[in-house]
């Protein structure tokens, strides 16, 4: 496939994945009965989902990321480094309300592992490289979300953040489906059923991402119905960190004397959230948190957007 139909191609991507938004925010708002039905529909859509971004990585790849010591270093140091920094300087004027300030801290503390491949493409930035590092990236968020939100909260954390929850969305969303994938690549170099069976698992990657946004804006979008206005007030903190992470990620990216296409990775990776894995978290939480999910999936809304104006805005900011 070409540069241009690979382009082409990314850009049909972004407009299916806003519609997917859009229409999964219409269906819940219309018909808010059904919010609650969907709700157990987003593990399995969002575990095939992980699973088919896992099987675009070959288990070589993997070594092959902690090989490039130098990209997979700035990748680590601007998402588990510079972004707690930045959080930590903004939740000085976070908005009150412990369920508020929890659902923030839960969407910008982890680094996202599946769009951003997306939007870092188009921008020219190396997807395959940022690719590599997805399963680290992953480990290393799932490992540290716990510290981060230990140091913002304090003891209150234990009152409400159960450990269970997390072990089990660890084992479901990350461990079973890239133990999967890997698996299913293995059973592809040795037989044409399995890489025939790879490849058209492939193919359902749009398909899946735009499931997936569809499910989560249905089901979490009937919860506005009366917190609309605590749940706006999120939405400038939000804006304020896209804005500010453009340029955390370009000095990290020059720090790190990147070339072009690895510099412009790191800049989206430092910039995108991971709001669909740390959403069942969010849903986890006791009912008195019942708008936490509705401040991760505002955060995705936001993002969305603010990656159309990133596909314009990075390849300027690194030419």
């Amino acid at each position: 496939m070409s540069a241009g139909s690979r382009r082409w191609r990314d850009r049909c991507q972004v407009a299916i994945y806003l519609g997917a938004l859009a229409v999964g925010a219409l269906v819940g708002w219309l018909a808010p009965a059904a919010g609650p039905g969907l709700e157990p529909a987003i593990n399995p859509v969002l575990a095939a989902l992980l699973y088919v971004t896992f099987l675009q990585v070959p288990a070589a790849e993997l070594g092959r990321s902690l090989r490039d010591g130098r990209f997979l270093g700035a990748a680590l140091a601007v998402n588990f480094v510079v972004v707690p920094l930045v959080v930590a300087a903004m939740s000085v004027f976070f908005p009150a309300g412990q369920a508020l300030r929890l659902g923030m801290l839960l969407v910008l503390l982890a680094p996202c592992v599946d769009y951003v491949l997306v939007f870092s493409g188009l921008a020219g930035g190396s997807s395959r490289r940022l690719l590599a590092a997805t399963p680290v990236l992953l480990l290393a968020q799932m490992l540290l979300l716990p510290g981060f939100l230990f140091l913002f909260l304090g003891a209150d954390l234990a009152r409400v953040v159960r450990a269970g929850p997390f072990l089990e969305a660890f084992l479901t969303l990350i461990v079973l489906p890239l133990a999967l994938a890997w698996l299913t690549q293995a059973w592809a170099a040795r037989h044409p059923a399995g890489r025939r069976f790879a490849d058209a698992a492939g193919t359902a990657m749009v398909p899946l991402m735009a499931a997936t946004l569809a499910t989560v804006a249905a089901s979490q979008t009937p919860k506005l119905h009366g917190e609309l206005g605590p749940v706006a007030s999120v939405v400038p903190f939000y804006v304020v960190f896209l804005a500010v992470m453009a340029f955390a990620g370009l000095g990290v990216a020059r720090v790190s004397r990147l070339d072009v296409p690895a510099g412009r990775a790191i800049v989206f990776t430092g910039a995108t959230r991971n709001s669909l894995v740390v959403l069942p978290l969010a849903l986890a939480l006791p009912d008195e948190f019942a708008v936490a999910p509705v401040v991760v999936v505002t955060q995705t809304l936001v993002e969305v957007l603010g990656m159309v104006c990133y596909v314009r805005l990075v390849p300027r900011l690194l030419p």
